[in-house]
């Protein structure tokens, strides 16, 4: 039984993106390409820059024709790396484009891969001390005789005075090269892992924040338990155990005694002569340890923040309560099916027709393309004679309008001795319209008391405006005659 289990265990873990990583037919050349691209120097790249970069590399790699052929593009990798579970996508807020990073599983799988070429002891020194130093502080710290606890805290202090003593002596023992070298290298993989630890919380996070979403949906009545909580301002992520757990190592993250005496010490092993030794890498992990547990933190930090908001967002805003009614017609529709699951046959009519959807497939050849010339504006300009003024007009703008009649008149009257008859267009040419449309209007308005008007005729003036611009009209035809002139006195 027990090798069943196991065998049921590892075939479903077969069919997780760790093992397809390992087990893939050209997982050689995929896990170099990964690790190279987002996880030696960028974790994180937007889309833009992951498809450059990673087309030179394929580009690169087909022209040294080696045995691996790698034909597609990098648009297309990177679909089919999401696609099974080996990078993660996402768009962070106010981003113009998404960002790509490795997903936990496959750090995982690179990391083993990467860990079985190096040459590294399966038990150092280093390791079964740092095992003692932890087995030994476990027992004194759940200790609860105090007569035990006292004694081991005056068993600590007399090997304290005695190292005091041997240093006040000037004699200092002090590690050699070669067990600090090795003991350093086992801190710097033991610290990239806490490191890696951070993705573990922000999918927990992500994971948590999915089920809370789910019993929200799922919650009977008006008000379940996690609503209540939301209600009362309870923040259910920071309150859960992968809340509690990571606010408490942010808090001693972020306390100033303690991350000092880290960059302190951190420093004191960096001016070590053993550490010439160590890589550029290692060293500047080293050197980068703080802000890097930092940043990978605030990022989590920031996750939760906004997992939280969302979710009380989510609740406050009463979009879960359509979630919830859609979820219940699924419900419903699949409790039904289940029940005529016995009484029907899969083949039995039903008698509803449904309409299938369907397109009129044409060859390419056939299409007609679009030519902008047969649908361009005729774009000719027209000359207008003007806008026409009827006579019923004139005297409600005259009425409205404050024309200098008076001047008007005497204009016509020096222009009838000199002339028997004029038209409008006529005066217009010896006197210009000094109140612009004002002054057409007015010779309009006399017209029809001390004029002749033409029916049915129209003629075309034109004038100066105020602003220097030409300006015509059409009008009824009048004629001033000097028969009339002295009426105008």
């Amino acid at each position: 039984m027990k090798y069943r289990d196991r065998i049921a265990t590892y075939q479903r873990l077969r069919e997780q993106p760790l093992w397809k990583l390992l087990a893939a037919d050209r997982a050689p050349v995929l896990v170099g390409l990964l690790q190279g691209l987002l996880m030696e120097n960028d974790r994180r790249l937007g889309a833009a820059v992951l498809h450059e970069r990673l087309q030179n590399q394929l580009d690169a790699l087909n022209a040294e024709q080696l045995e691996m052929e790698l034909p597609r593009t990098a648009q297309a990798y990177v679909a089919y790396w999401l696609a099974q579970g080996w990078l993660e996508r996402r768009l962070p807020e106010g981003a113009s484009e998404e960002e790509y990073e490795l997903s936990r599983q496959a750090l995982q799988a690179i990391r083993f891969i990467a860990g079985i070429g190096q040459s590294a002891a399966v038990a150092t020194e280093s390791r079964l001390s740092l095992v003692m130093q932890q087995v030994a502080q476990l027992a004194q710290q759940t200790e609860v005789n105090p007569e035990a606890r006292l004694a081991v805290l005056q068993a600590e202090r007399a090997r304290i005075d005695a190292e005091i003593a041997e240093v006040s002596s000037g004699k200092v023992a002090a590690l050699d090269g070669k067990r600090a070298l090795e003991r350093t290298r086992d801190l710097i993989r033991l610290a990239d892992e806490l490191a890696e630890d951070f993705r573990r919380v922000r999918d927990d996070f992500e994971q948590l924040n999915r089920r809370f979403r789910e019993s929200i949906i799922d919650a009977e009545g008006a008000r379940g338990d996690v609503l209540d909580k939301l209600f009362n301002g309870i923040d259910v992520i920071g309150e859960s155990e992968a809340g509690r757990t990571f606010q408490a190592f942010w808090d001693l993250l972020n306390d100033p005694l303690r991350s000092g005496q880290l960059d302190e010490a951190l420093e004191q092993v960096l001016s070590r002569n053993y550490t010439r030794k160590l890589g550029r890498g290692e060293r500047n992990f080293l050197r980068n340890f703080t802000a890097t547990l930092l940043d990978r933190g605030g990022q989590v930090h920031d996750v939760m923040q906004n997992f939280a908001r969302s979710l009380r967002g989510f609740v406050q805003s009463r979009g879960f309560l359509e979630q919830r009614r859609l979820n219940q017609l699924l419900k419903q529709a699949q409790s039904q099916a289940l029940g005529l699951r016995d009484g029907l046959r899969p083949t039995a009519a039903t008698g509803y027709v449904l309409p299938l959807s369907a397109s009129r497939l044409r060859s390419i050849g056939q299409w007609k393309l679009h030519d902008p010339s047969t649908h361009q504006v005729d774009s000719t300009i027209w000359w207008s004679d003007g806008a026409e003024i009827s006579l019923d007009s004139v005297g409600d703008l005259v009425a409205q309008s404050e024309i200098d009649i008076r001047s008007l008149k005497d204009d016509l009257y020096f222009l009838l001795g000199q002339s028997p008859r004029l038209s409008l267009s006529q005066v217009l040419e010896q006197r210009p319209a000094r109140q612009g449309l004002g002054s057409v209007i007015g010779y309009l308005s006399i017209a029809t008391r001390y004029g002749v008007v033409a029916a049915e005729q129209h003629e075309t003036v034109q004038w100066t405006g105020g602003d220097g611009q030409v300006r015509r009209a059409r009008v009824p035809q009048v004629w001033f005659v000097k028969e009339k002139r002295d009426e105008l006195v």
